[in-house]
């Protein structure tokens, strides 16, 4: 008879939801840990409502209605706020909590000195967490920390699970409903192929948590995988390995299973190096029969000693090939960049747009420089004191906390928001016959701009406004030129004025050359006469902070579904039209299209 019988599993959501789709979580973490005590303990259950903000309202809920002797939280950096009040309430019920995750493995001490955490898992966890629900607190069971008379007590390091191939496939059932799909059968899923990096990037907890690489075999992967296909519904199927193609012939051994058994319903998105996408030249025809659509490579830094310092061996030569070699073979790439190294300059910083563009790429993520704890950047920039904020709700890659040599926190922010706006896409602007239908473009796209700052919890409405001019600001700078072929002649030149709260203005100017498009960007005098339309940032900021997160994802999530169903979408689009906050949200920027004027 196990020592701990019900158990209530949760993982902190992030605090700060960012408005990418494919950064929802699905609890595999947990998923695991339920698989592992499956067959030893009387009940388990997950709280309703992980996908909006009544999460804790569900969870205290669950706690009244069933008994439990044990709650399990796992948590990452970024929702350990959340994991903390999720132990509160718990140990409100005096029901005993025991947490695992990135987070507390990298600060066990901390994460019990709050008070309301009884043991810290760490490490990978399965072992762990079988023996402590079958037997209970032990020092016998390794890797296991908790506080006895005032004193932390360490049972040691558990070894790594050299076989992964024998821990049990991760139980999905146990999970919540999410946008009213069932556990078994999100739009949006993981699965993780091995554990561990054969590297050790400066800026990436991996080799605390996981360490060595270790992958599964390809029979038990695509085991897993055939649990979650579904031959009429696509999904969006995130191979979430630190870096999937270490292994090339186990890569391919997966996709020979996957195209035998026709397991190729999915749209796959994978995360990997230059150089094993160069290394795996022969295998990509058939990973892209397989699925695989979408690869994130990890570029970083245009910066080679910025490279270096980070421990990333990349080069020049080889991300341009492997993105050669993605494109022939029909797969989209996203390019991930790191701004806000300690020593890079804002000069440094402008580059990068420009350098994403030059190597082809129609995607990019620029991310602020996070040290997370564990990692050596989280020491190298705590010893030199130049972390701004331990509130771990910003630790999400999108909200720097930290200054550098040459940048403020504020400034590193808006260098960020630059870089996005540098590297946009502006030819669907360019392409639109009318001046309407330019001013629809451009709002719609300063609204993903806003919706990535109101990320940052830190800013109020003043400080994004501020942010957002002063990454036009200097995109203007630049003084931009951007053509596009139209052999439709405009009837005349369309401007449209970006106007912040004290009057400055930006206007971007589309003018009709021969036979192109041309869109000149230039900062104007608040003074001078305006002839075109007007938009206020501070109305867009305003329209677009009054819609939640929460909103915000149950939209992109059905969008995703409908990007790869295309044959349910008019059933998607009826569910979204039926849906109130929806309709609300529409509203909101429906009413802030309208106050856009023309002044002359």
């Amino acid at each position: 008879m196990a020592y701990y019988r019900n158990i209530c599993f949760v993982e902190a959501p992030q605090a700060i939801v960012t408005p990418f789709p494919r950064y929802i979580s699905d609890c595999i973490g947990v998923c695991y840990l339920a698989a592992s005590v499956e067959d030893i303990v009387e009940s388990m259950a997950m709280p309703e409502n992980y996908y909006n903000d009544r999460i804790f309202e569900s969870f205290e809920r669950l706690l009244n209605e069933r008994p439990f002797d044990l709650v399990a939280i796992s948590s990452m950096t970024g929702g350990f706020n959340n994991a903390e009040k999720l132990a509160r309430i718990a140990k409100k019920r005096g029901i005993t909590v025991v947490m695992g995750g990135f987070h507390p493995t990298a600060l066990p001490e901390e994460v019990l000195d709050l008070g309301c955490v009884d043991l810290v898992v760490v490490g990978e966890g399965e072992a762990t967490f079988r023996e402590l629900v079958g037997k209970g607190p032990s020092r016998e069971v390794r890797g296991l920390v908790w506080k006895e008379n005032g004193q932390f007590v360490h049972t040691g390091m558990r070894e790594l699970i050299r076989d992964v191939d024998s821990i049990r496939l991760p139980l999905r059932s146990i999970r919540p409903e999410r946008f009213g799909e069932k556990s078994e059968d999100y739009t949006i899923d993981t699965i993780y192929t091995s554990r561990g990096c054969p590297w050790a990037c400066s800026f990436c907890a991996n080799d605390k948590m996981h360490r060595q690489w270790r992958g599964r075999s390809a029979e038990n992967v695509v085991e897993e995988i055939a649990l979650i296909h579904d031959p009429k519904k696509r999904k969006l199927l995130k191979i979430w390995d630190a870096n999937f193609l270490t292994n090339i012939r186990r890569a391919e051994r997966i996709c020979d299973l996957m195209i035998e058994r026709g397991l190729t319903n999915f749209r796959i998105m994978t995360e990997t190096r230059a150089r094993d996408v160069i290394r795996a030249e022969r295998i990509l025809d058939k990973l892209h029969r397989a699925g695989l659509r979408k690869v994130g490579l990890g570029i970083e830094s245009p910066n080679p000693e910025t490279l270096e310092k980070m421990n990333k061996q990349n080069t020049l030569d080889d991300i341009s090939r492997a993105i050669g070699l993605l494109k022939k073979n029909g797969m989209g790439i996203d390019g991930y960049f790191i701004v806000g190294h300690h020593s890079e300059t804002e000069a440094d910083t402008m580059v990068y747009p420009g350098f994403a563009r030059s190597l082809g790429l129609r995607n990019a993520l620029f991310m602020a420089m996070t040290p997370y704890p564990g990692t050596k950047i989280f020491e190298e920039y705590r010893s030199q004191d130049n972390i701004t904020s331990y509130d771990w709700d910003l630790y999400n890659n999108f909200c720097p906390v930290v200054k550098t040599e040459f940048m403020s926190n504020e400034r590193l922010m808006t260098m960020m928001v630059y870089c996005y706006v540098a590297f946009f896409n502006y030819q669907t602007l360019l392409k639109q016959e009318r001046e309407r239908g330019m001013l629809q473009i451009f709002m719609r796209d300063l609204c993903q701009f806003v919706f990535l700052t109101l990320i940052n919890r830190r800013l109020g409405k003043k400080e994004i406004e501020s942010t957002i001019y002063g990454a036009y600001e200097c995109f203007a700078s630049t003084e931009p030129r951007i053509e596009y072929p139209s052999g439709k002649a405009l009837k005349r030149p369309v401007s449209i004025f970006l106007e912040e709260s004290g009057g400055r203005r930006i206007e971007f100017r589309i003018t009709q050359e021969n036979d192109r498009r041309v869109l000149a960007i230039r900062k104007v005098s608040g003074t001078a006469p305006v002839g075109g339309l007007v938009v206020s940032i501070n109305a867009v900021v305003e329209a677009t902070a009054s819609v939640s997160m929460d909103v915000l994802m149950r939209f992109l999530y059905r969008k995703e579904l409908v990007r790869n169903n295309r044959s349910i979408a008019p059933r998607q689009y009826l569910a979204l039209a039926a849906d109130r906050d929806i309709r609300r949200a529409a509203a909101a920027f429906y009413r802030l299209y309208r106050t856009c004027t023309r002044k002359n």
